[in-house]
């Protein structure tokens, strides 16, 4: 009854990480993670990316998500000129307790972008996209009740999960869609709908199972020029799974240094806000088609007693190979 109990304990411990999947405050630079649409739709050859995020450091490594992704157009000499077709690879590490929990994506999206004027300023997309899924608990990072002596803990257990280490592992099928809008040269919007999980997937320890609910995210955004060297982008999201909500939105002013020059350099600053959770400031520097972006999670929630009001921090960088072209392709930015 007891080994019962652990194990029930370790299906809670997934379906707590679980209520939400691992997300990021920067949503709008791991396209592929809130979208499968995005993939393809950028202005260049291919797109190389990468985020790291530590979620309340101060609370012993609660969440540390690591993602990379590539992807770029597919088929352009066998489709119309206003269309586009992507394909795109991408994997994610979520790192939870001190790594008592692992999660681990390995993910193969495609989408499709269907033009509906003639020169592309206005495109329709679907993509879907299949992910293989591996879930790891080490019970060597956990503490059990029996270790906790008079002279504190001693690390030995007597517990029959102890040192143990138990894993799932599943097929999930994720999808969405994006419509993506231009006036002129000088704006650009999008709004999107996306679902993660599908299928429903199971995850399953020693005979117990707990299923991965389905996650439905609306996304939607903007990029609008004033002047040739300033500009502001604007976003935001409202995501929905399993009894876990998620409402995330701001934008961040544009600067560029030297707009007549083939290479700008633009900064980046301001800041988005997840209701009832935090604060998130950001900066961004953009350079030789590379965007590096810094964000910080100011807790303002009831946790921040224990985070001592620090969120955690975000660091990406999305590398975008631009085309030998003249014309650029209407897309989204942030």
């Amino acid at each position: 009854m007891r080994q019962l109990f652990i194990i029930i304990v370790f299906i809670g411990i997934s379906g707590l990480v679980k209520a939400q999947d691992p997300h990021f405050s920067q949503f709008f630079s791991s396209p592929l993670t809130l979208n499968p649409a995005f993939t393809g739709k950028f202005n260049g050859d291919y797109r190389l990316m990468g985020d790291y995020r530590n979620q309340w450091p101060t609370i012993n490594n609660a969440f540390i998500t690591t993602t990379g992704s590539i992807d770029f157009h597919i088929l352009k000499n066998k489709i119309a000129s206003n269309n586009m077709f992507g394909l795109g690879f991408s994997v994610l590490s979520d790192n939870s307790a001190n790594g008592a929990v692992k999660l681990n994506y390995a993910s193969i999206s495609t989408a499709y972008h269907k033009g509906l004027d003639e020169d592309g300023n206005n495109t329709l997309g679907i993509g879907i996209q299949a992910t293989y899924s591996n879930m790891i608990i080490n019970t060597s990072n956990l503490k059990f009740e029996d270790q906790l002596e008079l002279a504190g803990f001693t690390g030995i257990s007597k517990e029959a999960f102890a040192g143990a280490t138990l894993q799932s592992n599943y097929f999930d099928l994720n999808a969405g869609v994006l419509y993506n809008g231009s006036s002129s040269d000088k704006n650009n919007y999008y709004v999107g709908v996306s679902m993660y999980h599908i299928n429903q997937p199971k995850q399953k320890f020693n005979g117990l199972s707990t299923p991965l609910r389905t996650r439905l995210t609306t996304h939607a955004g903007g990029s609008f020029m004033m002047t040739d060297n300033f500009g502001f982008h604007l976003s935001g999201l409202y995501s929905y799974q399993s009894g876990a909500t998620e409402a995330l939105f701001g934008g961040a002013a544009q600067f560029i240094a030297n707009p007549s020059d083939p290479s700008p350099v633009s900064v980046y600053a301001g800041g988005w806000l997840r209701l009832n959770d935090a604060f998130i400031p950001y900066i961004g520097l953009e350079f030789l088609d590379t965007r590096i972006g810094i964000s910080y999670d100011v807790n303002t929630s009831s946790l921040k007693t224990a985070s001592l009001s620090r969120g955690g921090i975000e660091i990406s960088v999305i590398y975008t190979h631009q085309p030998n072209t003249d014309k650029p392709i209407s897309c989204p930015k942030f």
